[in-house]
């Protein structure tokens, strides 16, 4: 699978910050997403959440499901439904690896980042990660915060 590596170029429209918070992530899949043209004027003024969505393998495509993509307002006739499933664009052999990986337990699709990429096009990054228990996410916290404190420490030193 591709690994997305840069993302210094891309504008960036939406983030799930919970999602490494809450999942422990293995592998990234960048890949394109169908969209409407009130969809891409929505995503282009920022108000898109992709918190709460989650993607799933469906007949051999994959979708995009629950994410939130606000009406345009200046949009009249040609709208879009706010909470519609959304086709996902991926290579064959990467949905087969996709698939194989969601087949073990406890294994999951989650959307990571929404955005455009230095052509205009909208890119979403699919992580395959696997839930976290609470006492991970204590531990996740814990590291954070002494890495928070240890920059002080070492501020304050020099």
């Amino acid at each position: 699978m591709r690994k997305l590596v840069n993302l210094r170029n891309q504008k960036l429209i939406a983030d799930n910050k919970k999602a490494r918070y809450s999942y422990f992530i293995e592998e990234e899949i960048e890949c394109g997403i169908v969209l409407e043209g009130s969809e891409v004027k929505s995503m282009r003024d920022g108000r898109v959440s992709i918190l709460e969505s989650y993607a799933n393998i469906e007949q051999q495509q994959l979708w995009l499901i629950n994410s939130y993509v606000p009406n345009y307002e200046n949009a009249k006739t040609f709208t879009h439904t706010e909470r519609r499933r959304r086709k996902l664009l991926v290579k064959k052999k990467e949905l087969s690896k996709l698939i194989k990986n969601k087949g073990r337990e406890g294994m999951t699709l989650v959307p990571l980042k929404l955005y455009f990429n230095e052509t205009g096009i909208a890119k979403l990054l699919i992580g395959v990660g696997k839930g976290k228990k609470n006492i991970d996410k204590r531990e996740t916290e814990k590291k954070r915060d002494w890495n928070i404190q240890k920059s002080r420490l070492l501020r304050n030193k020099n």
